[in-house]
């Protein structure tokens, strides 16, 4: 408990510092009392693992490359593929909502999935379904099939080894 608090704290106090861009001893005070209460009430939410887990360089590493690599490259295709269907005359498109499956077990692992699903054109996450982890609804431009299998080849296994070396 209380080393979650003083993480919560240390961080807060870090951005306080930060975004007042002064070290006078009045918003020096001023931002340990307000981020110490704050940390008082919060520090159960921010702090989930430990600070060590996330300063890993191998999986700080595998994030970079999956961003500006394989992220970058899905975002590229996806926006290729929607303009397609923009500028097709007949704009073949079959939008629906679709169940996916992941492997993921990490509140983090699911986040991470759910906004690299966002951020490619073509595809929104509507929904996380609480009771059974893992599972995501997402609005899907161009439907290609009904089977669970199927759906699950074409949306998170492009994204769920990478985030499973970063998160998991």
């Amino acid at each position: 408990m209380i080393g979650k608090f003083l993480v919560t704290w240390f961080w807060m106090m870090v951005i306080w510092i930060l975004l007042t861009d002064t070290l006078g001893y009045e918003f020096v005070i001023m931002g340990i009392i307000s981020t110490l209460i704050t940390s008082l009430v919060f520090y159960d939410y921010f702090v989930v693992e430990g600070p060590t887990r996330k300063l890993n360089p191998v999986r700080f590493f595998y994030g970079l490359v999956y961003i500006i690599f394989k992220l970058g490259y899905e975002i590229i295709m996806a926006n290729l593929d929607v303009a397609y269907r923009v500028l097709h005359p007949k704009m073949p498109i079959k939008p629906g909502i679709v169940k996916i499956r992941t492997g993921l077990k990490r509140d983090t692992g699911i986040t991470g999935m759910a906004n690299s699903i966002t951020l490619t054109p073509g595809t929104l996450t509507v929904d996380c379904d609480e009771s059974d982890v893992g599972n995501l609804y997402i609005h899907w431009i161009n439907v290609v099939s009904e089977e669970p299998e199927k759906i699950d080849k074409e949306i998170p296994q492009r994204f769920e080894s990478w985030l499973k070396r970063i998160f998991e």
